[in-house]
């Protein structure tokens, strides 16, 4: 019996978060039970960044490199983290919301109980990175890439992944719900996980394309 994909948990924050202001982020600093808020910090360079038990509202990171990043328990909220670099990063229990992730690079990352939700993760990249107990719901995510990456519990809910990149992926326990997978590279390792029939009976030239079935004219 297969087994159902399970809910991220949620972050665990206080009710009240201490504000800060942040010139630069440093090397292996760590930024506990605070609240960033209309912050630019583009083009930052750091490594071992963590951030615990944080809010971010409108933060901008986006260019920035951030090798060995942590995040645990955090809520990012209008956030821009387009075309960051965040190699090997770690987050946990995280809510990502109404924020911009285009071309953001995840690669080698470990991904647990994280909730993205109405974001733009366009030509992204999760290649050989771990996810687990994750939900993408109402995302763009096109030609996002997957590459050998571990996904166990993910979900996919109202998401674009038309052009996506699942090659070499290994799924368990992960769900497609009313999403856009046209021109999908990989379909083959979608195995492990499971759809609605509407959407099955919907991506029929996908799966026909995939195992080389060609069209006859009606006779």
């Amino acid at each position: 019996m297969r087994r159902a994909a399970l809910p991220p948990h949620p972050p665990q924050l206080p009710v009240e978060l201490t504000g800060i202001e942040i010139a630069a982020l440093a090397n292996d600093a760590t930024y506990a039970e605070t609240e960033l808020r209309d912050v630019e910090l583009p083009e930052q360079r750091a490594r071992g960044v963590s951030f615990d038990t944080v809010k971010l509202t409108k933060v901008d990171l986006s260019g920035s490199r951030l090798e060995h990043l942590s995040l645990t328990d955090g809520r990012l909220i209008g956030c821009n983290l387009a075309n960051l670099q965040a190699r090997g990063a770690d987050a946990t229990r995280l809510q990502i919301e109404t924020s911009r992730l285009t071309g953001i690079a995840l690669n080698e990352a470990v991904l647990y109980d994280l909730t993205v939700q109405g974001c733009r993760i366009d030509l992204a990249s999760f290649g050989f990175s771990r996810l687990t107990r994750v939900t993408f719901d109402d995302c763009l995510l096109v030609q996002t890439d997957f590459l050998e990456a571990q996904l166990d519990s993910v979900r996919f809910h109202d998401c674009d992944l038309s052009g996506a990149d699942f090659r070499g992926a290994r799924l368990h326990s992960c769900e497609f719900r009313r999403s856009d997978l046209s021109g999908l590279h990989g379909v083959q390792s979608l195995r492990g996980s499971a759809m609605e029939w509407a959407d099955i009976v919907g991506q029929v030239g996908l799966w026909a394309g995939a195992l080389g079935i060609e069209t006859l004219d009606v006779d």
